[in-house]
């Protein structure tokens, strides 16, 4: 009776434990069923490039209710009215209740989502807040109306360097004209090989020019001669109906520079969104000049340390190893050095292989987070985009439908040629490639 009466308490016991431990293992219940809805601080915003360093808007939140202490982290989505988001600007906030949007940095959003300056539209605002690896929650949306101001300089034409001469060939793409502030003079900075050029609109060969001799242009004329390869800048007035062609570089040299102060310089390239020359290099403390053609007929420096330029100045002083852009105002005659982050492509299908070092992408200045290279060669092989030539942030491909994922599968190359290559990093979360032979 004793055994049987210790058995049954033991089951009791037993029993008890099962509940007690089952209490332990229970999971948390979820109070909220959507992410806390946003609050803006404004309705209507207009946006003044005057201005870039005022609060544009504030998008804030309460910490929802999960029904435990949960440490969330969220994301703004931001896209244009009535979109799906599938294509919508990220901003990482962290765990942060609140983020504050300034002028400078909203107003290239806006751009990038397709509203146009001067006009004001709907824009959306979702907020996504994690808790854990599998558990998100998306807010209601909350919507503005914003005007955005172009931060951007639009100096395209219709016009097109196109020939044998070029990369592209005779079929092109061609190499584009801008605008000048002369009415109907038009200019293109080109790297060119020996062979033979004409100028046309629309990438077609419905209207072209060419040579009518004496420099001057004629319809259908004759191709025009390239007799040595190199930079050109190339000038066309068609209201005079007039063209030249002469060798045109702006570069950085010194012992800052990887070529000394013997050169050869490192290349600005013109970026036609601002109207100025930038460079992107990977400098050494020291001292640098910047110069025309690789000559120091015509040379610039900084007497006063200060940005602005004074020709046949002071070497410019170069503090750390590093790499750096290089912007070079030659209108206003300034310069600004910056520390940078510069991508570049790099693997067996490229020139160095994967030891580097890498091609670097320029960035599109007009939208940020765009890089490309244009007219690289490439071999049979494959390739890897990572960040200033190393492997700490690198991209591949690991489902070979041109997203990135960091660490991934290399790219494959199917054949040599000359390539186009662009990165998308608009949207941080998903950033894309394109890899197009030309």
């Amino acid at each position: 009776m004793k055994k049987s009466m210790f058995k049954i308490f033991s089951l009791f016991v037993f029993s008890l434990g099962l509940i007690s431990c089952e209490k332990e293992f229970l999971k948390p219940i979820l109070t909220a069923t959507t992410g806390p809805n946003i609050t803006l601080s404004k309705s209507a915003i207009v946006l003044v490039k005057e201005q870039i360093a005022a609060e544009a808007v504030t998008v804030s939140w309460p910490k929802p209710d999960y029904g435990f202490n949960a440490a969330a982290t969220y994301t703004l989505l931001i896209d244009k009215k009535g979109g799906d988001f599938s294509k919508a600007a990220a901003i990482t906030v962290g765990g942060d209740l609140k983020k504050v949007f300034n002028v400078g940095e909203l107003n290239p959003i806006l751009l990038q989502l397709g509203l146009k300056a001067g006009v004001a539209a709907g824009v959306d605002f979702k907020l996504q807040s994690v808790i854990g690896p599998t558990t998100s929650f998306i807010s209601p949306v909350a919507s503005i109306t914003a005007t955005p101001f172009l931060d951007k300089l639009d100096l395209s034409t219709n016009w097109g360097v196109v020939g044998s001469a070029t990369p592209g060939g005779w079929n092109g793409p061609d190499l584009p004209f801008y605008k000048t502030d002369a009415a109907n003079v038009l200019v293109a900075y080109v790297d060119l090989a020996v062979g033979e050029i004409k100028f046309r609109t629309d990438n077609k060969w419905d209207y072209n020019i060419g040579d009518g001799g004496a420099g001057a242009l004629k319809v259908n004329g004759d191709n025009i001669k390239v007799n040595a390869a190199g930079t050109y800048k190339i000038t066309i007035d068609l209201t005079k109906n007039t063209f030249t062609v002469v060798p045109y570089t702006w570069g950085v040299v010194g012992s800052g520079a990887p070529n000394g102060w013997g050169g050869p310089d490192v290349p600005f390239w013109y970026d036609p969104a601002t109207d100025q020359w930038r460079a992107i290099a990977k400098l050494v403390k020291g001292e640098i000049k910047i110069r025309f053609n690789n000559d120091w007929a015509v040379n610039y420096g900084d007497d006063g340390a200060n940005g602005s330029l004074e020709a046949g100045g002071a070497n410019i002083a170069i503090a750390a190893d590093g790499f750096y852009l290089v912007t070079f105002n030659q209108k206003e005659l300034k310069v600004k050095i910056e520390t940078y982050k510069v991508w570049g492509i790099v693997g067996s299908a490229t020139a160095n292989g994967w030891g580097g070092p890498d091609t670097k992408f320029r960035p599109d200045f007009g939208n940020e987070g765009v890089w490309y290279i244009n007219n690289i060669s490439l071999s049979a092989g494959e390739v890897k985009f990572r960040l200033n030539d190393d492997w700490g942030v690198n991209y591949g491909d690991d489902g070979a439908n041109g997203s990135l994922e960091a660490g991934g599968a290399n790219i494959a190359v199917g054949a040599a040629g000359v390539y186009n290559v662009k990165l998308d990093f608009r949207n941080p979360n998903a950033p894309t490639y394109t890899l197009i032979k030309n």
